[in-house]
């Protein structure tokens, strides 16, 4: 088993709550992680249509059996059962008690924030990072950029050494399809599968809802909820512009990217590395990879990270802007393996312009070596050094 960095988060907030809860997309190793840090409580699994059944019907005397605490996996199958777990650590509020796990945002958060506010920690857990995945000798020696951003993080192909495009064509039909299915009504499941692809062609771009709404025949409203379920989904996430102006026009639309590279380049139709390597949006999809492994170390740290891209209207942009409060640090993200001057512009004449409230600009790129270039720290894609939170 591969040791998640989410394991020391999730140890300290059974520590200090009556409950802790797991929440991600299918697939991205929750159970595995419950099941490990929590090998000594009883496992409950409420996919499991008789342990479902018995929860519905009584979930008093169901969480009676289980009063010294269990693990809940996919809670969000019997939602009125934490409003009974709520009674119940209100009476015994010992920590650690329930570890609950859940795939739906909508499901899992809407509940928590009803019943268990104050009584509850969260942990979010994505796919495999980097070097989650895969160890150093293998990142110096043997991988490319392109066979990582090809097969994604997701922990079974990994684990169990499957082809990524085969899994990730299961993966759509099995979880992608079936939540949306229970999350709303899609009456024509082709169009929904057709949007989604849509939205894997726009990676990096801006959300332009009444577009992708003409180009799939849907309303804009129906494209807004479709990706509003996508986000819940943990499939894409939307990347909002920093109001920081400058005395600049800004634009005001999110980007869209993909949290795994691999499920988007199964959505484009890249069956091979070699294919992504001259794929126009490889630019995009690596610039996915980068925003969402920095995304990943806040989440294992229990941490919600505030990272925004920045654009005004004359076409100047910086990547990401990482918003530490009192101070921003850009980050320029480049595919390309060769340090070129135009990498630097941007982080330039964005830095004039910000002054005193800037702070450690970097640059993270598709090649190999770790320098620094006019007060530009650069960074190779496989380093660790860009995701250290602490020297932020």
């Amino acid at each position: 088993m591969i040791i998640r960095n989410a394991e020391s988060c999730l140890k300290e907030a059974a520590a200090g709550y009556p409950i802790a809860a797991v929440t991600g997309p299918r697939q991205s190793g929750k159970t595995t992680l419950v099941k490990h840090v929590f090998s000594d409580k009883p496992y409950l699994n409420l996919e499991n249509l008789d342990l479902r059944q018995l929860a519905e019907d009584d979930p008093r005397g169901f969480l009676n059996r289980y009063k010294e605490g269990a693990v809940l996996d996919e809670v969000q199958r019997v939602p009125q059962l934490l409003s009974y777990l709520q009674v119940a650590v209100d009476e015994n509020s010992r920590p650690g008690r329930f570890i609950l796990t859940g795939s739906q945002q909508f499901g899992l958060l809407s509940g928590i924030t009803q019943t268990l506010a104050g009584r509850i920690a969260l942990i979010e857990l994505l796919p495999f990072t980097l070097h989650e995945c895969y160890s150093k000798v293998a990142l110096d020696k043997t991988l490319t950029l392109d066979e990582v951003l090809f097969a994604g993080l997701y922990p079974p192909i990994h684990d169990r050494k499957l082809e990524p495009s085969q899994w990730y064509g299961n993966y759509v039909r099995t979880y992608v399809e079936r939540d949306v299915r229970q999350m709303v009504n899609v009456r024509d499941l082709s169009t929904f599968r057709r949007f989604v692809r849509l939205c894997s062609g726009r990676i990096g771009q801006l959300l332009n809802l009444s577009q992708m709404a003409n180009d799939c025949g849907i309303t804009h409203n129906t494209a807004k909820a479709w990706i509003s379920i996508l986000e819940a989904s943990y499939i894409i996430y939307l990347l909002h512009p920093h109001h920081q102006s400058f005395n600049k026009r800004l634009i005001k639309s999110p980007k869209l990217f993909f949290y795994d590279s691999g499920l988007a380049c199964w959505l484009l139709s890249i069956r091979s590395a070699e294919q992504l390597s001259t794929h126009s949006l490889r630019g995009s999809l690596f610039e996915g990879f980068v925003i969402g492994e920095r995304m990943k170390a806040s989440f294992n740290e229990g941490i919600r990270p505030e990272l925004f891209f920045w654009r005004d209207r004359s076409g100047n942009e910086i990547d990401l802007v990482i918003d530490l409060g009192e101070k921003l640090q850009p980050v320029e993200i480049k595919s390309g393996q060769t340090l070129n001057r135009d990498y630097f512009r941007g982080l330039k004449r964005w830095l004039s312009d910000a002054g005193q409230l800037a702070v450690r600009p970097m640059l993270v790129y598709g090649g190999r070596e770790a320098v620094s270039r006019s007060g530009i720290d650069i960074f190779p894609w496989l380093d660790k050094g860009w995701l250290d939170l602490s020297s932020s």
